[in-house]
């Protein structure tokens, strides 16, 4: 088969008439090749491939075709017989979707390649270098500890032999502990000088096996003396000189939802089975059609561009794109190595964008490079890469995404979820469901579930003044116990009833708003993972939101963080397991002065240095934003919230959540109790079902609500925390933990904890009216304030006093 011709200038013409390298060998070696310059201090020159898929955009079936084609061959080698026992096992990172490809042709054979990304708890097989490459260390991660141990061929996939060295140290590296009698190699282009050929066939009989060399062409690169230097030289002098211009205004960037199953593994990192492959070809259609789809109608010229290592997942995609679209594809993939970029035809390396890493790799970050994309004349790019890669960096200013869009008219992402091989996940899986009502909660078992354990029949109450004095002084944290739940009077549950009248449409729009937000920027099919316990109802709204406005029958989780611990990290653990982390949005009630929403951005984080699964973004999703610290919110008006006038009795009638380390063990969810005994009291589904009979009344508004939230600026300015910052300070407190900001803070200390006094913004009227009458139940003064940023302010005093009291017989504090 022919896979590409030459052109009237060779691609190598630059560099052989300033270096005076040649390439000689076979008939077409030239229309398959390409040279290159790169800055590495072993080898100068790069032999750049036309059917790789990895520098040169080409037709993926080109690509494919190459491979398998090659994978035919070694099965007419073998035979059925020794091919049904065969192992494919390609190189990271530029031949991972070749060794796939090869592993297509040779039909049965499970496949694995090489990897430079280490994974937690994987245990290793085996390892070994490539001297002249850019990254060398080679790590086998196979999810099979015997994928490699049986006695059938192994066949060995790398796109170019030039000395044969990795090779070498591959074959003597396994064979030491996984001996066998065949081995097969396989390369596009063998490119080894007679002395090197002869080492080869030196080691098959130093190790007493057969080696087998199937190649799509050979031949031999003739270098100079000096050539290293010259090219070195050369590299310095022109490495600026090729930088694409943007075309002008950046296109749309925008998410295509593969629904790639996630039993499928993202590449064969971990290995890659017949089912596997089988499973991928049937869920292809669909997946390509889902790209199609989301395509402009003009997108005349696509581009699936792939992601270092990530090589057969998009090159499958583009396949099937390019079988069933009326479009003109093309595939590549980024890459770790950087080549010098010189704009003219006869130089196999035109254009190069730099970017920087935006997978947390092991070997810290560094920039990355796509070349011959910019100036490729495509009208659309397919940017594909695993949820590990789905980092801020991918979608900053200076990322890659930033830097296509500057140079296409459409850009969409794909991102296929990482995979993590089962016997690491199974710490995850080993984990409980989550917990569900009626048993837990008084939430209908579809609108939540609790990924906590059941502390019901354990005793964790304790006096309010009591659990101040502890906190306080140090001697214990908040969430080690309980407060006694607050049993609201008759009064105080008609205020809550004629807030929540009052309110509900305001809600209601407040909730689309959210809602439609997180849909238009976050994700089409988001997971709903809410703060326990506050964000709970307003994640059992927001899903109600899309399943009537949408139809949409979003997932919803209830987590628990707690200030100065964190979140829950089995909680994440399950989530990962069970879910796409790039699909979690975090969603609580509101913010105050924003102390959760950097207790979650360092939890997370911590999370993942210390190994947990990556893609987890820390942005929360409130209700209400009054302290301006998230950007994505209902409102940033500090108003009545009526599900902050309660605690269980509005949230499902479960307790705020505990963490002790002789309750909570290294394998457990943070636990939390459920109040069966006050179903009575309960007003939880009348909370959420009240405010969601408003959704049609305020469609409209809220369509064009998040029209202007979309278009604003956003960005946090946190003057919130500035004005906590500010009073704390002004008053003598000296402690931002005792001054809880916005209505919903401030009905959570006179809830919850021992108050010294109430600011009230002057004229704040019938938002405070909750906050009047359990100030005046508790004994609490509520002084009234000109110029508040707030409707009102809790304040818990730092010098607690036990012998103060209010109205009530409560201990209080005294100034």
């Amino acid at each position: 088969m022919t896979y590409v011709t030459e052109d009237a200038v060779w691609s190598g013409t630059w560099v052989a008439e300033r270096l005076g390298v040649g390439l000689e060998g076979d008939e077409g070696l030239r229309g398959l090749l390409g040279l290159a310059l790169r800055r590495n201090p072993k080898r100068a020159h790069l032999l750049v491939s036309n059917v790789l898929g990895k520098h040169v955009p080409q037709r993926p079936s080109v690509v494919h075709a190459a491979g398998h084609d090659l994978g035919v061959r070694v099965r007419e080698l073998l035979g059925d017989e020794e091919a049904r026992r065969a192992v494919v096992l390609g190189y990271a990172e530029t031949a991972t979707g070749l060794g796939h490809s090869v592993a297509d042709g040779l039909g049965l054979a499970p496949y694995l390649h090489s990897t430079r990304r280490p994974v937690e708890g994987v245990e290793r097989a085996g390892g070994f270098e490539e001297s002249h490459s850019h990254a060398t260390s080679h790590l086998l991660l196979p999810e099979d500890p015997g994928m490699l141990a049986g006695d059938g061929p192994l066949v060995l996939v790398d796109d170019e032999f030039s000395t044969g060295n990795t090779v070498l140290n591959t074959i003597r590296a396994l064979h030491e502990r996984f001996p066998r009698g065949r081995y097969v190699i396989v390369a596009l282009v063998d490119m080894r000088s007679p002395d090197d050929r002869g080492r080869l066939v030196d080691l098959a009989r130093e190790i007493g096996a057969r080696v087998d060399l199937i190649a799509m062409a050979s031949g031999t690169v003739r270098l100079p003396d000096g050539v290293l230097e010259k090219g070195q030289a050369l590299v310095t002098e022109h490495e600026s000189a090729a930088v694409p211009q943007p075309s002008g205004e950046r296109a749309p960037v925008a998410r295509v939802e593969l629904d790639w199953p996630r039993e499928i593994p993202d590449g064969g990192r971990h290995g890659f089975t017949p089912a596997h492959r089988a499973a991928l070809r049937a869920a292809l259609p669909g997946m390509a059609a889902r790209v199609a789809d989301a395509l402009d109608g003009g997108a005349r010229r696509v581009l699936v561009l792939g992601f270092e290592e990530l090589m057969y997942a998009p090159l499958a995609l583009g396949v099937e794109l390019e079988r069933r679209s009326g479009s003109e594809v093309r595939f590549s993939t980024t890459t770790r190595s950087p080549v010098l970029a010189v704009d003219d035809p006869g130089y196999a390396i035109r254009t190069r964008l730099a970017f920087p890493a935006h997978d947390d790799p092991a070997d810290g970050p560094g920039t990355r490079y796509a070349y011959n994309v910019a100036g490729g004349g495509f009208d659309a790019i397919v940017a594909v890469v695993d949820s590990a890669a789905d980092t801020p960096q991918l979608h900053a200013d200076d990322g890659l995404l930033a830097q296509l869009s500057a140079h296409t008219g459409q850009v969409l992402l794909a991102v296929i979820p990482s995979y993590v091989p089962s016997y690491v996940s199974e710490r995850s899986t080993m984990l409980p469901e989550p917990l569900r009502g009626p048993a837990f909660s008084s939430y209908a078992p579809e609108d939540v579930g609790w990924l906590l354990q059941d502390l019901s029949d354990v005793t964790l109450e304790a006096p309010t003044e009591e659990r101040e004095e502890a906190i306080q002084s140090g001697g214990a944290h908040y969430a080690e116990s309980l407060p006694v739940e607050y049993q609201p009077s008759a009064q105080y549950q008609e205020l809550f009833r004629a807030a929540l009248d009052t309110s509900a449409a305001r809600i209601a729009r407040a909730v689309g708003t959210v809602t439609e937000t997180v849909l238009a920027e976050r994700s089409p099919h988001p997971v709903l993972v809410s703060l326990a316990r506050a964000g709970t109802p307003v994640g059992v709204l927001m899903r109600r939101w899309a399943a009537h406005r949408h139809g949409l029958d979003l997932p919803h989780y209830a987590v628990s963080i707690v200030r100065g611990r964190g979140i829950d990290a089995n909680a994440l653990r399950w989530l990962a397991a069970h879910h796409d982390p790039a699909d979690v949005v975090f969603v609580d009630g509101w913010t105050g002065k924003g102390a959760i929403t950097r207790e979650l951005a360092d939890a997370v984080r911590e999370f993942e240095e210390g190994g947990g699964p990556a893609g987890f973004s820390p942005e929360i999703a409130v209700l209400a934003d009054p302290g301006s610290c998230v950007r994505t919110y209902g409102t940033r008006e500090d108003f009545l919230i009526p599900s902050a006038c309660l605690n269980s009795t509005v949230s499902g009638l479960i307790s705020r959540t505990v963490l002790r380390a002789d309750l909570v063990g290294p394998d457990d969810f943070h636990g939390a109790k459920f109040y069966r005994e006050l179903a009575g009291t309960d007003v939880s589904g009348d909370f959420v079902d009240t405010v969601a009979a408003r959704f049609d009344e305020v469609a409209d508004a809220v369509d064009a609500q998040v029209k202007e939230v979309l278009a604003a600026d956003r960005a946090p300015t946190w003057e919130g925390w500035a004005a906590v910052e500010r009073i704390s300070e002004e008053l003598g407190i000296h402690d931002v933990n005792l001054v809880k900001p916005g209505v919903g803070e401030t009905t959570r200390v006179l809830l919850r904890r021992v108050p010294w006094k109430i600011l009230a913004r002057k004229g704040a009227g019938a938002d405070l009216d909750h906050v009047r009458l359990l100030a005046e139940q508790r004994g609490v003064p509520v002084e009234e304030v000109a110029e508040l940023p707030y409707t009102c302010v809790g304040l818990i005093h730092p010098k607690y006093t036990r012998g103060a009291t209010g109205a009530d017989g409560k201990a209080v504090a005294a100034k």
